[in-house]
């Protein structure tokens, strides 16, 4: 089995650095696909309320021959149930679709600052911690100012951070905001869209000299700047590649070309700071 290095929380728990991701998978397709992927080896499966296949997740955790403790499950809080609450609420149905009584991290899925609740679903968040039904918790989609304003106001520090991040949208500052702060970013789409960062010439390159593909060396990249990884695949065959790429070691010169793909146009994603919706 692949060993996948597990970076440690500010909170004193600990996240397996590459894990599987759901977003746009059809619920019964997660069920299977899952599956698939726990018994491949992987401990950490991203989901969220958002993403309506909860259901198969648990079906799938369910079904797999692994203890839940030695599993890492991610669900997100989805913009509609944002308050103190309804965030609450919002943590317990996605426990009963999940079939567990916990998750291990439980993030606000967008800040969604038009809204004016990210603050008190942050409350709501540390609240669900102190109870038990949330090991660790986070944000995913927010800008500095949104972060700074939950950490000020409650003294709570989120664990990780999920952004959109790629070879071709790094947000180095963000990143360098989040080791200030002891918040572990963790990156969505690592892969791009649309497959164009696959072709690029860098990455094809290094690819070929280590005899991989080019989604792995994308996600060694990751690994190796220190990121957190979901990449989303539901072929059988990029399951298990996926996977494979924590064994690869890119050289320091490999890094730092991948590095000079950066793009101030790379966005493919809503911005966090006026997502509309």
């Amino acid at each position: 089995m692949t060993a996948v290095p597990a970076p440690p929380f500010h909170d004193g728990s600990s996240v397996p650095q590459l894990g599987y991701g759901v977003w746009q998978v059809e619920d019964d397709v997660a069920a299977d696909v899952v599956r698939q992927a726990i018994d491949a080896g992987y401990r950490h499966i991203d989901t969220a309320a958002g993403y309506q296949n909860e259901g198969g997740v648990g079906r799938a955790v369910k079904a797999a021959d692994v203890p839940r403790e030695d599993l890492f499950i991610t669900t997100k809080l989805a913009n509609e149930d944002q308050g103190f609450d309804s965030a609450k609420a919002a943590l317990d149905a996605s426990l009963e679709k999940l079939d567990t009584d916990y998750v291990d991290l439980y993030l606000i899925h967008w800040a969604s600052p038009q809204r004016g609740k990210y603050l008190e679903s942050w409350k709501a968040l540390i609240e669900l911690q102190q109870e038990g039904k949330a090991k660790s918790i986070g944000v995913s989609n927010f800008p500095i100012p949104q972060l700074e304003e939950i950490i000020a106001e409650t003294g709570v520090v989120p664990v990780m951070h999920q952004i959109e991040l790629h070879p071709q949208f790094q947000q180095s500052e963000l990143r360098r905001y989040h080791a200030e702060k002891g918040i572990l970013t963790e990156a969505w789409s690592p892969l791009g869209q649309g497959g164009d960062i696959l072709k690029d010439p860098v990455i094809t390159a290094i690819a070929e000299a280590h005899g991989v593909d080019a989604g792995q060396v994308i996600i060694a990249w990751h690994l190796a700047i220190g990121n957190v990884v979901i990449p989303k695949t539901v072929t059988p065959e990029r399951i298990v590649s996926n996977l494979a790429a924590a064994q690869l070691v890119l050289t320091d010169e490999e890094v730092e070309r991948i590095d000079g793909l950066d793009r101030a146009d790379g966005r493919i994603g809503a911005d966090p700071a006026n997502p509309g919706f």
